[in-house]
């Protein structure tokens, strides 16, 4: 037979073919014994990228009452998992938290945290653990969030003299938000203001907005060629081209950063304290003792999520919670009616006050409810196979929680549309990943490790805007004329920022500060 093989090509070939043929039979003939979720047909080379709209909760919330609480669908060649309910929630997020706690891989995550060197983006592993827990037992412990109080209440105050220094005229509130909220998580994060407008500064503070905005929505954008990898050289929809834009602007100002951090470390010698985030994240890197070294990419990747998570989550949430408001004034009177009650006409609201004041809470909730800042959470990865209510998952498959469509599911909330902060009054509901209904900020081990600042400046900041200002619209603009539309990124702020008038509502002594 060797001979014979070797003697003509012919025969050569003539072999593999009934080989391959006989390979092909027992492939097509061997039963298939996967069940995969339910899910649209896709087209081939794009899957079921075409059904994805400009805001694509909105279309995968659709697709979701269709085929159900777990559903499969495809983004080029790869297999999506989107579960949207509190059952289907549970098992990805608690249950089998461990099987779904990677991240996929993608250009922004390449691109703008370098190269998958933050708590976000970073692959499950030793490098996650170690900053995991930097978070939780270093960054954002109790006590470390305690001793900051005072810059929480300091920037409160400047915000509220801001607004009534408006004098009654129209102020983007948006950008007032973002402000405190930066100026709160820069001290805090950097150990002063550097965006402050100075002939030193590295960059103003509306270029840095900007550059957050443009971090986030990049962030959540869908970027084809990390669906359809052979076509990511192209760069079809530009994005790849404004991540590396923005990743070098962070860059820079992220150098500038640990730059003088290091300089005053070096001048101070053995008498100096850490008394900021970025100088903790630097004596950790010279910890010999850990289990992964710290590199200054690292220490920088970190940094920059601080600053962005700190800051985009409040502001986004504040700003839809009182656009909300202006829509129902009831809302504002009960509000009103509970702070004059608990807090008094004589003083602003401190966070000790917040466990007295269960109706701003549930307007809190309501607004994360209705307008999560990640309506889809960020991307999970399934590390090995399993399944999930029954339905076959492989390894490889991108999973999104869909807490968007769970927050109006008409089975866990009636008039799931209506902003009605009451439903809240009464019922042990809270956002810290327990009650699978309402997850703003995720839950299990990727769940956000700074949530609880983030829920300290959202509440203080809202229940001091309620207590010191009446709201109203601009000129003849009415509640029917307020634009509630959004934007889809990483978050989903609103499309057309909030213009509204501010009048001052207490007594005038109360606002000099």
């Amino acid at each position: 037979m060797d001979s014979l093989i070797s003697s003509s090509p012919y025969y050569a070939i003539a072999w593999l073919a009934t080989v391959a043929l006989l390979l092909l039979a027992r492939h097509l003939c061997r039963p298939n014994t996967l069940n995969p979720p339910p899910g649209p047909k896709p087209w081939p080379i794009i899957g079921n990228l075409n059904l994805m709209g400009t805001l694509p909760h909105h279309s995968i919330h659709e697709l979701s009452k269709k085929y159900g609480q777990v559903m499969q669908l495809k983004f080029g060649s790869k297999n999506v998992l989107v579960a949207s309910s509190v059952e289907a929630a549970k098992i990805i997020l608690k249950t089998q938290d461990v099987t779904f706690a990677c991240r996929p891989k993608t250009a922004a995550g390449k691109y703008t945290t370098y190269n998958y060197s933050d708590i976000t983006w970073s692959p499950y592993g030793a490098y996650w653990r170690q900053a995991r827990k930097m978070c939780l037992m270093v960054l954002f412990s109790a006590k470390r969030l305690e001793s900051y109080e005072y810059i929480r209440v300091e920037e409160t105050n400047s915000l509220l003299k801001t607004i009534f220094k408006s004098k009654g005229t129209g102020i983007l509130l948006k950008d007032l938000l973002s402000t405190v909220s930066l100026n709160v998580i820069s001290r805090m994060v950097l150990g002063k203001r550097y965006l402050d407008e100075s002939e030193d500064s590295i960059v103003s503070p509306d270029d840095f907005k900007k550059m957050l905005d443009e971090l986030f929505l990049l962030n959540g954008v869908f970027n084809i060629g990390d669906s359809i990898p052979w076509l990511d050289f192209m760069d079809l929809q530009g994005y790849i081209k404004r991540m590396k834009t923005v990743g070098k602007k962070f860059d820079r100002f992220l150098e500038h950063v640990l730059d003088e951090h290091n300089a005053r470390r070096k001048a101070e010698g053995e008498k100096f304290v850490a008394t900021d985030m970025v100088d903790l994240l630097l004596e950790l890197a010279d910890d010999p003792d850990l289990d992964v070294k710290l590199e200054r990419h690292g220490v920088k990747a970190f940094t920059q999520d601080l600053l962005a998570g700190g800051t985009e989550s409040s502001a986004v949430t504040v700003e839809w919670a009182i656009s909300e408001i202006l829509k129902r004034p009831e809302i504002f009177e009960k509000a009103t009616e509970e702070l004059d009650r608990v807090i008094g006409k004589n003083k602003w609201v401190r966070e000790k006050d917040m466990p007295n004041l269960p109706y701003i809470e549930s307007i809190a909730k309501e607004t994360m409810r209705l307008h999560p800042v990640a309506p889809m959470l960020v991307p999970r990865k399934a590390r090995e196979n399993c399944k999930v209510l029954g339905y076959d998952v492989t390894e490889g498959t991108q999973v999104f929680v869909n807490v968007w469509t769970i927050g109006r599911d008409p089975t866990l909330w009636d008039n799931p549309d209506e902003f009605y902060p009451d439903r809240f009054i009464g019922k042990n509901i809270d956002v810290k990943g327990h009650d699978f209904s309402l997850l703003p900020f995720g839950s299990g081990r990727r769940m956000c490790p700074g949530y609880s600042l983030g829920l300290k400046v959202i509440e203080l900041t809202l229940a001091n805007l309620l207590h010191g200002f009446n709201w109203k619209l601009p000129g003849t603009m009415n509640k029917d004329d307020l634009d509630m539309n959004e934007i889809f990124g990483l978050s989903t702020p609103k499309k057309f920022p909030l213009v509204t008038v501010a009048e001052p509502r207490l007594p005038v002594e109360m606002y000099r500060f």
